[in-house]
C-alpha cells in the first residue's frame, strides 16, 4: 500500500517540515468529449481531454510547458508517449518526432520526460501509476532521486489517462521554502519504487 500525504502550511512549520515541501500548484480532470467517439483514431484514445486538462493546468498554475523541467505522463503504449507530447504542448501537432531526435524529451535536453522509466518500464501496475508518478516527482523536486536526478528541478508536470475516460494533469513547484535536502537529511529507505520516508511517531 502507499499514500501522499496532504498537510497545511501550519502543520509544515509546526513539525519543521518545510524543507520537504512540495506543493500542488494547478490539478484538472477531463473526462470524454462528444469527439471522442468522431472519426478520429487520436479523439479514441483521448487527446481532445487532455489538451483541454493539460490548457486548464497552465491557466491555474500561471506555469507553461517550458516552465517544467521532469514530466511523467501515461505511456500505456509507446505511441500514446508521442501522441501526449503535442498535447501537453511540448511542441506542435504532429512535430513529437522531432522533439525526440533533438534529444528534447531527455537528460540533457529542454525536459526529462518519464525518468522512472515510465509505465511500461514499471509493467503498468494499473491502480499504482498515479501515485507512482506523484512519488517520483516528488522525490525529484526534494533532489532525492539518486541517479535519476534532473538538475534544478523547481516544477514538474503530471500526466495520467484512463480510457473511457478520463485525464488528470497536475503540476507541482519546490516550495519556496524548500531547497534540495542536503546529504545529513536524506535518511531513506528503498526497495526498487518503495520508500519509507522520516516521520516520527509523533508526527
Amino acid at each position: 500500500s502507499a499514500a501522499a500525504v496532504l498537510v497545511s502550511e501550519r502543520f509544515l512549520d509546526e513539525h519543521d517540515l518545510a524543507g520537504q515541501a512540495v506543493q500542488i500548484v494547478g490539478q484538472a480532470m477531463t473526462t470524454d468529449f462528444a469527439s471522442t467517439f468522431d472519426s478520429s483514431a487520436r479523439n479514441v484514445i483521448g487527446y481532445d481531454m487532455n489538451v483541454q486538462a493539460a490548457r486548464q493546468v497552465y491557466d491555474q498554475s500561471g506555469l507553461g510547458p517550458q516552465d517544467f523541467q521532469v514530466i511523467e505522463l501515461h505511456d500505456c503504449f509507446s505511441a500514446n508517449e508521442l501522441l501526449l507530447y503535442e498535447a501537453l504542448g511540448l511542441c506542435g501537432e504532429g512535430e513529437a518526432p522531432t522533439l525526440i531526435d533533438a534529444g528534447d524529451t531527455t537528460y540533457g535536453g529542454r525536459w526529462v520526460v518519464n525518468p522512472s522509466g515510465g509505465l511500461i518500464s514499471k509493467g503498468h501496475p494499473l491502480g499504482a501509476t498515479g501515485l507512482a508518478q506523484c512519488t517520483e516527482l516528488t522525490w525529484q523536486l526534494r533532489g532525492t532521486a539518486d541517479q535519476r536526478q534532473v538538475d534544478n528541478v523547481t516544477a514538474a508536470l503530471q500526466h495520467n489517462i484512463g480510457l473511457g475516460g478520463a485525464s488528470v494533469v497536475t503540476a507541482y513547484q519546490r516550495a519556496a521554502s524548500n531547497s534540495p535536502l542536503p546529504a545529513s537529511r536524506r535518511k531513506l529507505a528503498r526497495s526498487g519504487l518503495f520508500q519509507c520516508d522520516f516521520v516520527s511517531a509523533r508526527q
